[in-house]
């Protein structure tokens, strides 16, 4: 390593390499001076022919424009740009003949730096080897008419077979700093608007054709195909180096360039303009991986507007493509292509985790319906997610008509619906378990991009759900259900419903459900059929009970809360046979009825069972008073055993005997109102109504009213065990009283009539008429004629039942005293 070092060393000091050095020297010095003298004797020419040459430039540039050319002044750069001519053009203004009339200045610039190539100018031709624009405004206008001051430039002539050897006048480089260009479209409102820090461009040059590499940094300011909809890539930094060729045969300039910068985010663009007379046909194609919102800024104003209430977590692969004419008003044909793959999509609805889908967004849906919102489109294949736990598989999605969206698809489900409890955040109903799958074609409406009113055809099956109703506090297990939605009705079938200790079967079917569940659920109809093998109607009464009011703040509808609302406000109508029934000590058979639930109360009609040996046909209406339940109820009782029905009924309230005392066959007809506790018991006192009754092959046992008649006026008569031909009675009741207008009695002790007041506390005034004669042989007669014909012989009684502080009186007097 020493050796080398010294071999250097030596090398560096020998005579030789001192010669090399100083012949060096004077050559640099030499080319220098030679540089200077050139310079020099180029400012000296420029200063002998400075008249000359402006008078050329002059010529050179009228010749070629229909406008004005105006130069403030002329310097000449000395040494700049050497060994080219390079001169400086002050306060260039560029203006079309038509400027008075719009105002816009095609170039104003405080200075255009040209190189002339010196053996053309030596020539005495002006070839311009490069032009430097610094600090300008270029304003390129086309009006609607389709004047444009860009045509300020004359057409070129044809070349001839003479003149083709002509060398013509080229740019080869062009370099922009600090330039404003503004591209003003009338016809088609559009409006390009950049600030331009630096372009540069070196042009090759193949006969007409040419091909150049350009380096643009600029700023944004507006990119607006429309201005009624606004700009894209809106005050964003724009900064790459473009690939531009042009062909001369094709009158068309195409543009590519990779990675370029917009913003923070990188594109692959590919484009072109057709420059052919009559036509203003472009077409540009971007490519990038991005981030949505990112991508959404870049877009105009009526497009990120919506697109910015979603979002997409992750980049995602994206190709736009738009294709238009510069000539033609609105907008461009804009094709958006996007591929997602395990990302998480927010909506104004929600959000969709492990969400992939290829997105396609198109503003001519129709072809022939034009470019605009009306005609737009967004296409989503192959989606699948989890939105809020419910796994979702959608093949297609079309979102047509952004004006008034209107979504459409079909999509597929299978989860478990414990996970619905996530969409009800009013905590209407829990679910404990279940399965769901669906299969359904779908259409909603989208209002301020949330969904509408989604409608349904296709079918949905549960298995196995448990839930708990909350506000009517109803609980079911194991219940499976199957759903078909049609275009005609909702069809609910193979319901098998749990409750408690009782089982149901149902199936059921809502007409017109898609027009009636959000525009009018108070007219829609569930029709219900239900079979019970055996059931318990108390355990039911808490369904009627109305739902807690809760203050709710106002905000956007959900699918859950608009559930609920139908199911709140629908008109339920039940078709009901039971094998059993139990209600209180009440058991019947072979029931059926028609029922209806309308805003909480149930209307029971053509109801019709089996009890105590008898039928009962009955219409009834139950709706909740506070912690109670109002009823209204006709009834016609037909030879049911007395003793049992009123056992059935708590004896209805009555005290003063018990179903124990009475015996036969009862016929009854009945219209009362009452009340009735939640345990489904009667609220003593509480009936109000008219009872009409007969009883056949009855009998009174140890009754105590007539007892103490019985041994007050006939002592030797068998007066606690009375059979009887005839009983019947028509009253009134009042609550705690009743109006018995009559009572008839015909007994083996006694005849006897009753008219007045009976009461179950205090108030009781009833007139009785009794024969003292022996009634015993009358049920021998053979006629109702004969036994009213000896029925008031003999002494007949007049006395008075009434209250004497809480305790029955009897005294002699009549009704009218």
């Amino acid at each position: 390593m020493q050796k080398t070092l010294h071999s250097v060393k030596t090398f560096l000091q020998s005579v030789r390499f001192k010669k090399f050095v100083k012949r060096l020297g004077f050559f640099i010095l030499g080319c220098i001076t030679l540089i200077v003298i050139a310079s020099g004797a180029l400012s000296f020419y420029f200063n002998q022919n400075k008249t000359e040459i402006i008078a050329k430039i002059n010529t050179k540039i009228n010749e070629n424009i229909n406008g004005k050319f105006h130069i403030g002044d002329f310097q000449y750069k000395f040494l700049t740009g050497f060994p080219n001519f390079t001169l400086a053009l002050k306060d260039v203004e560029l203006k079309d003949n038509q400027w008075t009339t719009h105002k816009h200045t095609l170039l104003k610039a405080n200075e255009i730096e040209v190189r002339l190539n010196i053996w053309s100018l030596i020539q005495n031709e002006i070839n311009i080897h490069k032009i430097l624009i610094n600090d300008a405004q270029i304003y390129v206008y086309k009006a609607e008419n389709g004047y444009s001051n860009a045509n300020i430039f004359k057409p070129k002539k044809k070349k001839t077979p003479e003149t083709t050897s002509e060398s013509g006048t080229t740019i080869d480089q062009v370099d922009l700093n600090d330039v404003h260009f503004v591209l003003d479209n009338r016809i088609g409102h559009k409006l390009f608007d950049i600030d331009i820090a630096s372009l540069k461009s070196k042009v090759k040059y193949d006969d007409e054709n040419w091909q150049t590499d350009v380096f643009l940094r600029t700023n944004i300011k507006s990119l607006a195909f429309n201005t009624v909809h606004g700009s894209f890539a809106k005050q964003k930094l724009l900064q790459g180096t473009f690939a531009v060729s042009y062909s001369a045969e094709k009158e068309k300039i195409d543009v590519k360039t990779e990675n370029l910068k917009i913003g923070k985010d990188a594109f692959d663009i590919v484009a072109f303009f057709n420059l052919a007379k009559g036509s203003a046909l472009f077409g540009i194609n971007i490519g990038t991986t991005i981030l949505w919102q990112n991508a959404s800024n870049l877009l105009s104003a009526n497009i990120s507007s919506k697109l910015n209430r979603f979002n997409l977590k992750e980049e995602i692969d994206v190709n736009c493509d738009i294709k238009g004419d510069f000539n033609a008003e609105g907008d461009p044909r804009i094709v958006v292509q996007a591929e997602v793959h395990d990302n998480e999509l927010s909506t104004p609805d929600g959000s969709i985790t492990d969400c992939g889908f290829k997105g396609i967004f198109t503003n001519n849906f129709r072809p022939t319906a034009g470019f605009n919102d009306a005609n737009s489109a967004v296409i989503l294949t192959r989606l699948s997610g989890k939105y809020k736990n419910i796994p979702l598989t959608i093949p297609q999605l079309s979102i047509n008509n952004l004006d008034k969206p209107l979504a459409t698809g079909i999509v597929n489900s299978d989860f478990d619906i414990e996970n619905l409890n996530e969409e009800n955040t009013e905590k209407w109903i829990n679910f404990t378990e279940g399965h769901a799958s669906a299969n359904l074609k779908f259409q909603f409406d989208i209002v301020d991009l949330y969904i509408t009113k989604p409608r349904f055809i296709g079918n949905v099956n549960i298995q196995n759900a448990s839930f708990h109703f909350i506000p009517k506090n109803v609980r079911a297990e194991k219940i499976n259900v199957q759903l078909e939605f049609t275009q005609e009705a909702l069809l609910i079938k193979k319901i098998a419903y749990k409750h408690q200790k009782n089982t149901i079967f149902i199936d059921g079917r809502i007409d017109n459900f898609l027009n009636l569940y959000y525009d009018a659920p108070e007219k829609m109809v569930v029709n219900w059929n239900i079979y019970c093998p055996s059931i318990d109607i108390r355990q039911f009464l808490g369904v009627l009970a109305s739902s807690q009011k809760k203050k709710i703040t106002a905000k956007k509808p959900s699918m859950s809360n608009q559930l609920r609302t139908a199911i709140e406000k629908c008109i339920v109508d039940i078709s009901i046979k039971a094998d059993k029934i139990t209600y209180n000590k009440l058991t019947a058979t072979n029931t059926k009825a028609q029922i209806q639930m309308i805003d909480s109360r149930l209307v029971i009609k053509n109801g019709s069972l089996q009890t105590s040996g008898g039928s009962i046909n009955f219409s009834s209406t139950v709706s909740p008073n506070g912690k109670n339940y109002n009823f209204t109820s006709t009834a016609q009782v037909n030879q049911v055993d007395i003793a049992s029905f009123l056992k059935s009924f708590n004896n209805f309230g009555v005290t003063s005997f018990s179903p124990g005392n009475i015996r036969g066959k009862l016929s009854s007809n009945v219209n009362i109102t009452g009340l009735i506790n939640s345990n489904g018991e009667l609220i003593t006192n509480s009936s109000h109504g008219n009872l009409t009754f007969n009883v056949t092959q009855g009998a009174l046992l140890n009754f105590e009213p007539i007892m103490k008649i019985g041994k007050f006026a006939f002592p030797f008569r068998d007066v606690e065990n009375i059979t009887f031909s005839d009983l019947s009675g028509n009253f009134k009741l009042r609550g705690e009283q009743i109006d018995v207008n009559q009572l008839t009695i015909s007994s083996s002790v006694l005849n006897l009539d009753a008219q007045g007041v009976y009461s179950f506390g205090r108030g009781t005034n009833l007139a009785l008429t009794v024969p003292l004669r022996n009634s015993k042989d009358d049920a021998q007669l053979a006629t109702k004629a004969e036994r009213d014909a000896v029925r008031q012989r003999g002494i007949v009684l007049h006395l008075l039942a009434v209250d004497d502080n809480g305790k029955m009186k009897i005294k002699w007097g009549k009704k009218d005293k």
